[in-house]
């Protein structure tokens, strides 16, 4: 008989994170813990309006109404994901339960989740994230990163409310501040242009070398991507408007690969499913976070090695980090050799 505990802990940003929707300086997260008497599953939810539970408080309800209905933890993890699906809980909710139990089961067996899921270590550095600032704080943030050794990748989020001439007086502060052509930079608009925008910015950064453009229209213009997909400078990858395997096919046909997170999709279930159907249509795929601790980085790493792009930063960005987890090796988000996905709460 698995028993069930909640917990929930504030983290807090070290640097607030502005993109196209607003200002993120913390969140207050839900960690989910599932015990069979012997070994405790971890689990984490991010919250998130647009994935179902806008605070912890609602996604531990929605939890908690599914397990009051359901009765037990019994049965496959892909009946769990498949049952919570039907009851109407929100994504991010379903990801720290999906989680919790996946952690579980490698404890059970004694085995890394990565290798429980036959999977190696991931490969493919991560993309450090910095938000839309003036030019004069981007400067400062690239100083920062430049000292810490996280200068490698860099996804820069663009989509000002201000217009895409700060999108570029930005650019122009990072471009200007990294002075290293080897330095890979990917862009993310958060949905914050407009087509016209949109067509003008893709060929301004295909000229300074950008590696592909993230989400460049708000969720709900997905029609609008084949005015940007035919004859497009730029490869281009969605992540709002792809929340999960369903939204696939349809997109295969505008957009070049998708940006998956565990929070949007429900967690590893989904993730790797996503990942399958991604491949049968012939479409890159990275997988990114929202404001999860190294608990949900942790598990998000587990299936690393099955992405083309990496964008796993969010742990990095916690000041104090009330958790612990992956290690960062050589800019490659690597899960620790010890059974489950690797992540654990400090004081538990």
């Amino acid at each position: 008989m698995k028993t069930v505990k909640f917990k929930t802990l504030y983290l807090k940003k070290r640097f607030p994170l502005k993109i196209s929707r607003g200002i993120f300086s913390g969140s207050e997260n839900l960690f989910v813990l599932i015990s069979n008497g012997k070994n405790v599953g971890l689990g984490e939810m991010c919250p998130g309006a647009t994935e179902g539970a806008e605070s912890a408080k609602v996604g531990q309800k929605h939890l908690e109404d599914f397990l009051r209905e359901r009765g037990s933890l019994s049965g496959s993890i892909l009946d769990t994901y498949l049952n919570a699906i039907d009851f109407g809980i929100a994504p991010c909710a379903i990801a720290a339960l999906d989680m919790a139990l996946w952690d579980l089961r490698a404890k059970e067996a004694n085995m890394t989740l990565f290798r429980l899921f036959g999977l190696g270590l991931p490969k493919v550095n991560t993309s450090i994230t910095i938000g839309i600032m003036t030019p004069e704080e981007v400067r400062e943030r690239v100083r920062y990163l430049k000292e810490k050794g996280m200068l490698e990748n860099l996804k820069i989020k663009l989509g000002s409310p201000e217009g895409i001439d700060h999108d570029k007086e930005m650019f122009v502060a990072i471009f200007e501040t990294i002075q290293n052509g080897s330095i890979k930079l990917r862009v993310d608009a958060n949905g914050g242009w407009s087509v016209e925008d949109a067509h003008k910015m893709l060929i301004w950064l295909q000229e300074r070398n950008v590696e592909y453009v993230e989400q460049p229209l708000a969720w709900g213009e997905e029609e609008n991507l084949r005015f940007l997909f035919k004859d497009r400078p730029l490869p281009l990858f969605v992540d709002e408007s792809c929340r999960n395997s369903k939204d696939i096919p349809y997109l295969s046909e505008y957009v070049d690969g998708i940006n998956l997170k565990l929070m949007k999709c429900g967690g590893l279930t989904e993730a790797i499913r996503m990942v399958g159907v991604s491949r049968a249509h012939n479409l890159k795929t990275m997988i990114g976070c929202m404001g999860e601790s190294s608990v949900s980085i942790s598990a998000g790493a587990a299936i690393g090695a099955l992405f083309d792009y990496i964008d796993l930063d969010s742990h990095l960005n916690i000041d104090p980090n009330p958790t612990s987890g992956p290690l960062l090796v050589n800019g490659i988000v690597t899960p620790q050799e010890i059974p489950g996905h690797g992540g654990s709460l400090k004081d538990a």
